[in-house]
Formats: structure tokens, sequence, C-alpha cells
């Protein structure tokens, strides 16, 4: 390791210590604390009062938006698992219509899908 290599690994070393002591002192800190405290309640005083003005002009909210996405594509899964279902019994029914054309004898297990001729 070069001597600059040397010196840059210390210069980082000496750094990271004093970041951490820097965090350590503020967090034991009280008057950091009490400010941080009346900071993130702030927030969220600030986050209500978005809300009730949202509400109040009629729009929605980023949370009510993303539970209206989720809802939406869990309908979109159901609606695709639905159409998977619908086209395998489409499949089966053009299957059997091949069958009952053909003279073929419709096995068992799908007499209930036989097709009534009119």
């Amino acid at each position: 390791m070069s001597e600059e290599e040397s010196r840059q690994e210390g210069l980082r070393s000496r750094s990271t210590d004093a970041v951490g002591d820097l965090a350590n002192a503020l967090l034991e800190n009280p008057l950091f604390e009490q400010a941080l405290a009346t900071a993130l309640g702030m927030g969220e005083k600030a986050a209500q009062a978005q809300k009730r003005a949202m509400d109040a002009v009629g729009l929605p909210s980023a949370d009510e938006v993303g539970r209206l996405e989720r809802r939406i594509r869990s309908l979109s899964d159901r609606l695709e698992g639905l159409e998977d279902q619908l086209d395998q019994m489409a499949r089966e029914v053009g299957a059997l219509r091949g069958q009952l054309a053909a003279g073929e004898e419709i096995p068992a297990n799908q007499e209930s899908l036989k097709v009534s001729e009119r």
C-alpha cells in the first residue's frame, strides 16, 4: 500500500469515527431530541392538514390511491384467471363438439359437459 493510500485510509477512518461521535452526541442531547420530536410531530400535523384539504376539495389521498391501485391489480389478476378458465372450457366444449360430430363416445368424466342437441 502506498503512502498516499495509507493516508487516505487513515483519513476515512478518522472521518467515520468523527461522524459516529457527532451522531452519538446529538442523540444524547435532550435539546436535539426535543427538536427532533417537534419536527416529526409537525410533519404528522402537516400530513393531517394536507389530508383534510384534499378531502375538502374531493381529491383522494396518496394512501387511498394506493389502496385503489392494489384493489384494481387484484381484480385484474382475478379476471385473468377467469379468462384462462373460460378459454380452457371453450377448448373442452370444442373438443366435445368435435367428438359428437365424429360420432365418438363421450368419456364418463365429461358426461356433464355433453352438449344437448336441439
